[in-house]
């Protein structure tokens, strides 16, 4: 066994090392993506728990005692740290300043005790003044004019105003959730948190509004804001699980004197869905190309299936048994696959070290160790089918006198036989489109329920194209070899000259391989092409969901109770950095009883400043719908809900209710449908409206400006931000792209993919390369003795180069075309599987063309290398080449 092993090293050392690499191609990826995978999830749960500020917000119910509460918040499992805060209803503020008094309507005054700041530093960030004492809300100090050092009236239920001086303007980050109503669903949440807003150090809240506790008991409540500390599970859902499990906990310990409002559930409870999104692209860009690995090496492996056959028919005939000719073939197998797995990993870990900072992608080292350990187990697999099933397969199924021949009997595969390739297309095609219907959901974690549903079977239609689109390729391939001979003589004869005939007879009769070659060619182009294409689509989005949300590079927004008309936006144009400035208009007008956003525009130059894709609207292109808006002032975009609502047709009239600027009252302004509006920039996700800037500035008697979006030109975002943030203080509110990415993107998108997706396209091209050249190569290297016999009946050098140069051509036309074909299909299925993925859904596929060009040029050159290989072989003598065979 020895002997035979060092035989094998040093007479098929470069059929081995082949054939590893293929192995060590799947141990690579896998242990990358399935490390990368569990990284990222313990990623996405570590965002999740850090952007909240506030886990826990236990409300002390009516006549509950606030002292037990707290001591029960303290005592649970996990919590660090618990404050007591108060909030308390207040009929209104009031403030004069300048000789000018301003009055809000109804708001919130909240009681704070000492050292709350520090214990959730990101509940509230201070703009203006002091970080401590009497502080207003941005929004709270626009309505009134006020400044730190003014003195404000705070209104209280059943008592006389109170006043108080102003220490500080403050931002409440996450005022959402601080003013949630604990206890209710999602939809029973305030549609925004309170307009008008004062924070009170606790001591001066229980003087000032707590005494109004005496007229209206429900005036104060009390909740306690919790700081959880305990450790969390990697995976989003575990984690989830476990922070719900500790909520109803708590509230079955409080037996009904208080309800927790879990903020860091909810935060988890989005980050597990996104984490089942991570778990299906690790399918999507992992199994296809560990397949396609093992596909390698099986084509590797099988390019020198006759010379085994033969060998073995050899030991045979010297007395080997079957079953100690297996056991060499098993000794092959395991050289094979340790080595090609020892140097995966060890490409693995390079890949985590260079792109990661980590061998281990930043995992934990168990979790890394145990992907590590499947990719290895993996790899002895794919070589124990590639190499040693085979030649097990032959040794007990071939006779002596069958394994010697050259040239056996091609049939057709059983498959093609009975259509198995139409059937796995249009079984695909059913899938896709069941998958497809409206109400699917590739993943559904329903709210407050700890199991997540995926739907993987969706992914049979994709993956049932890839493979039924090979086997098409294969059936198409054998038809076009098999009886397309005189085609194929007039292709190959510029190269072969007067052995063209001969040429592609020879094709003919030796079809599979180069089919092999065809089709392994096609899958690694489709898997290069629609990997990259889905990355390319995936940023692509990303970068249109942040400027959807945030309107342009820099927006700056207009607090409540601010009038500015469009010409301030002069002095923003005159800041360094910014190329344009558009003004929107922001209205509220009610259709029927339904109170709605309205945003007034200028149809003619709002592209200027920020991008409108067509897939934001229906029943006409983005460009084609600003310019009705243009063309008719009093024509008005609507949203799908609110025309399947009222059963609107295009060219309707359509009476809103708008305030008008001058007397305060709603009055009726008439509009005409023209189309349907999904997606505005800064506008909500539900009903909204889009007209013409100065139709509704004439018909309100106003042309005041409620945002303005600046282009940048993509650059120096944060930096014109900032100058801007100095500029207008707590006047307006000044947002950037940058910080739009961060605050609207998932988890999921919030994970870097950058590392990992060059090596995902250089996999690919890898791929591409060997199944194109190295399997050619090796395909040639195997019918050297055909080519001596060729050269001894008189074929030159020129004409034996032509002839290896017609199989590459063949192989290379065949395989980029199939590929290209399987590729556009597979696309634009799995963007329409992976919808959810996307938000918004592309209008139109990204197409990286500089990766595709290079793909192209290395597989083609890999091609080439191959048949010039092939080629050098014809070279030696004939009479030492068939001796050697």
């Amino acid at each position: 066994m020895g002997l035979w092993l060092r035989g094998l090293i040093r007479h098929r050392g470069r059929r081995l090392a082949a054939t590893a690499a293929g192995v060590s191609l799947s141990v690579a990826l896998i242990a990358a993506l399935g490390a990368f995978l569990t990284a990222s999830k313990a990623t996405m749960t570590t965002r999740a728990a850090s952007s909240v500020a506030v886990d826990w917000q236990v409300e002390v119910q009516s006549g509950a005692d606030p002292a037990a509460v707290l001591d029960a918040a303290r005592a649970a499992t996990g919590t660090g740290a618990a404050e007591v805060v108060g909030f308390g209803r207040s009929t209104g503020f009031e403030a004069t300043v300048a000789g000018s008094t301003q009055t809000t309507g109804p708001g919130v005054v909240l009681g704070l005790p000492p050292g709350y700041r520090a214990t959730f530093p990101g509940e509230i960030r201070t703009l203006r003044g002091a970080s401590d004492g009497v502080l207003l809300a941005q929004q709270t100090a626009a309505n009134l004019h006020a400044a730190p050092g003014d003195s404000i009236s705070i209104g209280r239920p059943g008592l006389t105003p109170a006043v108080v001086r102003v220490a500080g303007v403050i931002d409440l980050p996450q005022a959402d959730s601080l003013f949630q109503k604990v206890g209710a669903p999602s939809q029973s949440q305030p549609s925004a948190p309170p307009d008008n807003v004062v924070l009170l150090p606790r001591p001066l809240f229980d003087k000032l509004i707590g005494p109004a506790t005496a007229t209206d008991p429900e005036a104060v409540k009390t909740q306690i804001h919790v700081r959880r500390t305990a450790t969390l599970p990697p995976d989003p859902a575990g984690a989830y699980t476990a922070v719900v499990g500790a909520a109803h906990n708590l509230e079955a310990k409080l037996a009904g004197a208080g309800l927790v409002g879990d903020n860091l559930g909810a935060a988890l409870d989005a980050a597990r869905g996104d984490a089942s999104y991570a778990q299906i692209l690790f399918l999507f860009l992992g199994l296809p190309g560990a397949v396609l690995a093992a596909l390698l090496t099986a084509a590797l492996a099988g390019a020198g299936a006759s010379r085994r056959r033969r060998e073995q028919a050899l030991l045979r005939v010297r007395g080997l048994s079957v079953g100690q000719v297996t056991r060499l073939a098993a000794v092959e197998a395991c050289l094979v696959g340790v080595g090609g797995g020892v140097i995966g990993l060890a490409v693995a870990a390079i890949v985590g070290r260079t792109a990661f900072g980590a061998a281990s992608f930043g995992a934990r080292g168990g979790a890394a160790l145990l992907w590590f350990a499947i990719a290895f187990v993996v790899g002895l697999s794919v070589a124990a089918m590639t190499v040693l099933a085979p030649a097990v397969r032959d040794v007990r199924s071939a006779t002596i006198s069958e394994a010697r021949q050259q040239i056996g009997p091609v049939r057709a595969p059983l498959w093609m036989r009975f259509g198995l390739d139409f059937v796995l297309l249009i079984v695909s095609l059913l899938v896709f489109r069941a998958s497809g219907t409206n109400n699917y959901s590739l993943v559904l974690a329903p709210e407050g329920v700890p199991a997540i549903s995926v739907s993987y079977w969706a992914f049979f239609g994709p993956a049932l194209l890839w493979v039924g689109g090979a086997m098409l390729l294969w059936r198409i391939a054998s038809v076009a070899l098999t009886y397309g001979r005189r085609p194929l003589t007039g292709l190959v004869r510029p190269l072969t000259g007067t052995l063209a005939t001969t040429t592609a007879a020879g094709m003919s009769r030796q079809r599979r391989p180069l089919i092999r070659s065809v089709v392994l060619l096609a899958l690694a182009v489709s898997f290069a092409v629609s990997t990259a294409t889905f990355n390319a689509t995936y940023k692509q989005q990303a970068e249109v969901d942040a400027l959807l949300t945030n309107g342009a590079d820099v927006t700056v927004t207009e607090s409540p109770g601010v009038v500015v008309g469009p010409g301030a936006g002069d002095r923003l144009a005159a800041t360094p950095g910014v190329r344009r400035v558009e003004p929107i208009q922001h209205r509220f007008a009610y259709v029927g009883s339904d109170l709605q956003d309205l945003y007034g525009v200028r149809p003619s130059t709002i592209t200027a400043a920020t991008a409108l894709q067509d897939a934001y609207f229906v029943g006409g292109t983005a460009r084609q719908l600003m310019d009705t808006l243009a063309r008719q002032p009093d024509a008005i975009l609507v949203s799908d809900e609110t025309v399947k609502d009222f059963q609107l047709a295009p060219g309707d009239l359509l009476r809103l209710r708008l305030q008008d600027s001058r007397t305060k009252a709603f009055r009726e302004v008439p509009f005409h449908y023209a189309g349907i509006v999904k997606e505005f920039p800064t506008a909500p996700h539900d009903s909204f409206f889009v007209a013409n800037a100065d139709y509704v500035a004439k018909v309100s008697g106003s042309d005041a400006v409620g945002a303005f979006l600046l282009d940048t030109g993509g650059s120096k975002q944060q930096e014109i931000a900032a100058v801007l943030r100095q500029q207008f203080g707590a006047s307006a509110q000044i947002t950037d792209l940058t910080q739009s990415r961060s605050q609207i993107g998932s988890s999921l998108t919030s994970v870097d993919l950058a590392g990992l997706t060059r090596f995902e396209l250089t996999f690919a091209v890898l791929i591409a390369a060997g199944a194109g050249g190295l399997v050619l190569a090796l395909g040639l290297a195997e019918r050297r003795r055909a080519f001596a016999i060729a050269t001894v009946l008189g074929a030159g050098r020129r004409q034996l180069r032509g002839l290896v140069l017609s199989e590459a051509a063949v192989v290379t036309i065949g395989g980029l075309a199939g590929g290209a074909l399987i590729a556009w299909a597979l696309t634009r299925m799995l963007v329409k599987v992976l919808t959810g993925v996307f938000d918004p859904p592309p209008s139109v596929i990204a197409v990286p063309w500089p990766y595709l060009n290079v793909t192209v040029a290395v597989a083609v050159a890999a091609i080439l290398g191959g048949a010039l290989m092939g080629a050098r072989g014809t070279a030696r003598p004939p009479v030492e080449e068939l001796r050697d065979l």
